[in-house]
């Protein structure tokens, strides 16, 4: 996944920061030097289609940004590469909560849908196609770009929309692990079947496209097999006894008791609850801890029990 290194800060918008990873300006050059000619009679309409396509993408990620804010969570960093962009949300670990962070994103794909339809509409009832056939043309390929986002985030894949939306509906039905592992193999489906889908194209003759396809399929490859990893070791945590007398200050769930918790210098798994924050191997110190559900970093002495306040007792 995109991160903030190699990324540039662009701007700052709702205490979000926006971050371009370079590659995207690497690939917006080389499509203007061998693709815009064909598409548009002057060069700027390149451009302008290219700004346009950031900002629905930007929209798509501030929808997944803001609904996190709306349930509790945490966002503010969004990163824009050639494969599209990332929010980095951390909702509150409930389904319903993870339901809407990731749902709002294709909802805002929803919203333009009619939007872009009527200035498209407008634009054929004012003549552009013969008048203005840049314009004209760049409002469609908004249309259609628009469209395509949407279809393609909906597909029930991880790490895509659509495969995280069904990860969070199976969640209130198998629980959180379970839901992540489901979906993570329902992903390498869907990966093996573009393979098939790319591997035609490919023999098609349009290599450059199956070559792009095969990035993406990559791509995908590579986050189904985290989120696999990743529901093996959450249904590890699942069935670990808890520390029920520390809980996270984040997401309230208890501790794990046993080494689940790795040192940053000998590499030894240690449980930091049972140690007080002393790795028993090298006698490391750690103030901080990470939460191996919602992997919030909190001070150690944050994580205790949250019970309710004693009700006082009635005066005789």
């Amino acid at each position: 996944m995109p991160t903030r290194q190699g990324s540039i800060r662009i701007f700052r918008l709702f205490g979000i920061d926006v971050y371009l990873h370079w590659s995207w300006i690497l690939i917006a050059v080389f499509r203007f030097q061998f693709f815009h000619y064909q598409e548009y009679g002057s060069p700027i309409w390149f451009v302008i289609e290219y700004l346009g396509l950031f900002g629905i993408v930007l929209m798509h990620e501030f929808g997944h940004a803001l609904a996190c804010r709306q349930v509790g969570g945490q966002a503010n960093q969004i990163v824009l590469w050639p494969l599209g962009g990332v929010a980095y949300v951390a909702p509150p670990q409930r389904p319903g909560a993870m339901l809407w962070s990731i749902a709002a994103g294709p909802l805002v794909n929803v919203a333009l849908v009619p939007v872009l339809s009527v200035f498209w509409f407008c634009s054929h009832l004012l003549g552009w196609p013969e008048t203005f056939p840049d314009a004209n043309l760049f409002l469609q390929t908004m249309w259609e770009i628009n469209l395509l986002l949407l279809i393609f985030n909906m597909l029930p894949v991880f790490p895509l929309d659509g495969g995280q939306i069904l990860r969070s509906l199976l969640w209130f039905f198998v629980g959180r692990a379970n839901s992540l592992l489901i979906s993570s193999v329902i992903g390498f489906v869907g990966v093996a079947g573009a393979a098939v889908f790319i591997v035609s194209v490919f023999l098609s003759g349009a290599k450059g496209s199956a070559l792009w396809l095969g990035a993406l399929d990559l791509f995908v490859a590579m986050n189904c097999w985290r989120a696999l990893q990743q529901a093996l070791a959450l249904s590890r945590l699942e069935k670990a006894p808890r520390r029920t007398e520390f809980s996270c200050p984040v997401c309230r769930e208890s501790p794990p008791a046993g080494e689940f918790w790795g040192c940053g210098r000998c590499r030894k798994a240690f449980d930091t609850f049972l140690t007080q924050g002393f790795c028993p191997a090298c006698n490391a110190e750690y103030s901080v801890t990470a939460c191996p559900f919602c992997h919030n970093i909190r001070p150690l002495a944050e994580w205790r029990s949250f019970t309710a306040p004693p009700v006082p007792s009635r005066p005789s």
